[in-house]
């Protein structure tokens, strides 16, 4: 099975930290070298796969648009669909970034008796995408918490917003987003399992970064809610400050579960610039997307076309006339009469 594999790897990463941290000495290996080595691997692959892409030519104007471009004054375009400046770019980037605007249009082809070709909306998985996206927003605005010293009230105020102050004790409280981010995970899987086309064309790379976060999700939750015993949230302050700093110090032990939390997230990170989780970057180099449509007006020089110097039809004739006049090939000026000795 195609998700076997996954699973099986996101459930014996999570052990392995388990168990490692419980060696003597291994606490600071899967507390400190790893998290700095995941860090390393992210921003440097990440730089790398970025500046790959800005480097690669792009040969056409190919914009995608599903709307009426630029055309007559008294025809009314659709300047989000089909933009033609760079003003207009930027709003449909914008809408694309931060609304995912192409998924929320997006249909699905299917065939009824008859034959009947039909289209229908696809809305819940935009849905399910923005709840996952959101809250995972969210939750990493959350945990800055653990990083900063003293903490900023936005990020205290956001921290008391999640969790809807239902409890006294802030130790106590449920996050809100510790339930969508699961939720919208789930549903996001569950479309792989049960969808036949989707289920078809997914491979074990597409499955992989879903289990991984649901680990990272489960252990969590898990380490808040239910696996409390050990986890001393003033020595994990001290480690996140400490590797933030880049003066990480472990004062005491810590429970089982947080390594293997933080070994997960270390392995999300590592993996991140080298997975189809990229489109986070890519999107903004998407020449479907931040180009304008305007071909009709500016031409779009091809940087692969090599630098070959302009030869007309005339300096062409001007250079093999002679030759041209003596096998029979009309000419559009003559050969000069040769003067007579």
């Amino acid at each position: 099975m195609k998700y076997l594999f996954p699973l099986v790897a996101v459930i014996v990463l999570a052990r392995i930290a388990w168990v490692g941290s419980t060696i003597p000495g291994m606490q600071y290996v899967f507390g400190v070298d790893v998290p700095y080595a995941a860090l390393i691997l992210f921003i440097g692959g990440f730089c790398w796969r970025v500046i790959y892409w800005a480097k690669s030519p792009v040969p056409f104007k190919i914009p995608t648009t599903c709307g009426q471009g630029h055309s007559l004054p008294w025809v009314k375009r659709d300047k989000l669909e089909a933009p033609m400046n760079t003003t207009e770019v930027v709003g449909r980037m914008f809408m694309e970034i931060v609304f995912f605007r192409s998924l929320w249009r997006n249909t699905k082809a299917g065939i009824q008796p008859g034959p009947v070709l039909t289209y229908k909306s696809t809305k819940w998985l935009w849905f399910f995408g923005i709840l996952f996206h959101y809250s995972m927003l969210l939750i990493l605005l959350r945990h800055l918490r653990l990083f900063l010293e003293p903490v900023p009230f936005l990020i205290s105020a956001l921290d008391m917003l999640d969790s809807l102050a239902l409890h006294p004790t802030p130790e106590l409280s449920f996050y809100v987003t510790d339930a969508l981010i699961l939720l919208g995970l789930l549903a996001l899987l569950l479309r792989r399992f049960i969808l036949r086309p989707v289920r078809y064309i997914s491979l074990a790379n597409d499955y992989f970064p879903l289990f991984l976060l649901i680990g990272i999700a489960v252990s969590g939750i898990a380490m808040r809610y239910y696996l409390r015993s050990g986890v001393d949230i003033v020595a994990i302050k001290h480690l996140a400050v400490g590797l933030a700093t880049f003066h990480p110090e472990i004062t005491t032990d810590i429970a089982p579960i947080f390594y293997s939390h933080l070994f997960l997230v270390s392995c999300l990170l590592a993996y991140f610039p080298f997975s189809k989780l990229m489109h986070m970057g890519g999107v903004f180099l998407s020449p479907t997307r931040n180009m304008a449509n305007d071909s009709g007006m500016k031409r779009h020089i091809n940087p692969w076309n090599p630098e070959i110097k302009p030869h007309s039809y005339a300096g062409y004739e001007d250079e093999f006339r002679a030759d041209m006049v003596e096998q029979g090939i009309p000419v559009d000026k003559e050969l000069p009469e040769k003067a007579d000795d």
